[in-house]
């Protein structure tokens, strides 16, 4: 049983993902490799001043998911049940996982928010029909069920999904562990000095 099963691997999954597993939660994170994200050249993303091409954003995203601890499989994921307090995510090879929590980030696609039984509202962005009906923290209408990113009405900027999904994430964690949960590490003396 993970903590926290993330499904989507774009820079909002991602994200969420590396903050879950550097929280020391069991995390998976499920992408079915159809990020949107793929397509784009991306010329406004912070540190990244000569842009940057989608599938490297992409790519590097889960691979600092998994440095942080994520275990990161590809799949679809096309059922979502609640069961024995958490959930089971079903493969469409077949493929079985079960997790006490889930964070939706499922870009445009919400078939399988509707299937697990997410209040779904008109999108707003432009192109996106519809998103996820989530409350300030980024809880879904169904108990155990968070979403972040385009799929829950952010806008459909990369920089923008990224940090939603490090938001609700945050918001996760520090309702599991009961008090506001924070991320971040300081340079060493010798770094600081150098930075002057």
């Amino acid at each position: 049983m993970y903590d926290v099963a993330v499904i989507g691997g774009g820079p909002a999954g991602a994200s969420a993902a590396t903050f879950t597993a550097r929280a020391g939660l069991k995390t998976l994170l499920v992408d079915a490799d159809q990020s949107i994200t793929r397509r784009a050249f991306i010329p406004n993303h912070l540190g990244f001043p000569e842009g940057l091409r989608g599938p490297d954003l992409v790519r590097l995203g889960k691979e600092q998911a998994s440095r942080a601890g994520a275990e990161v499989v590809t799949a679809r994921v096309t059922e979502l049940e609640p069961r024995d307090g958490g959930f089971v995510l079903r493969g469409e090879g077949g493929q079985e996982w079960q997790a006490r929590q889930v964070i939706l980030c499922l870009g445009v696609n919400l078939d399988l928010a509707r299937k697990a039984g997410a209040t779904i509202r008109p999108g707003t962005e432009p192109r996106i029909k519809e998103v996820v009906v989530v409350d300030a923290e980024g809880r879904t209408s169904v108990p155990g069920i968070w979403a972040a990113g385009t799929c829950a009405g952010t806008s459909v900027h990369t920089i923008i999904t990224a940090g939603d999904g490090a938001r609700v994430a945050i918001n996760l964690i520090s309702a599991l562990k009961g008090e506001r949960y924070v991320d971040h590490e300081v340079l060493p003396a010798d770094d600081q000095a150098a930075a002057r």
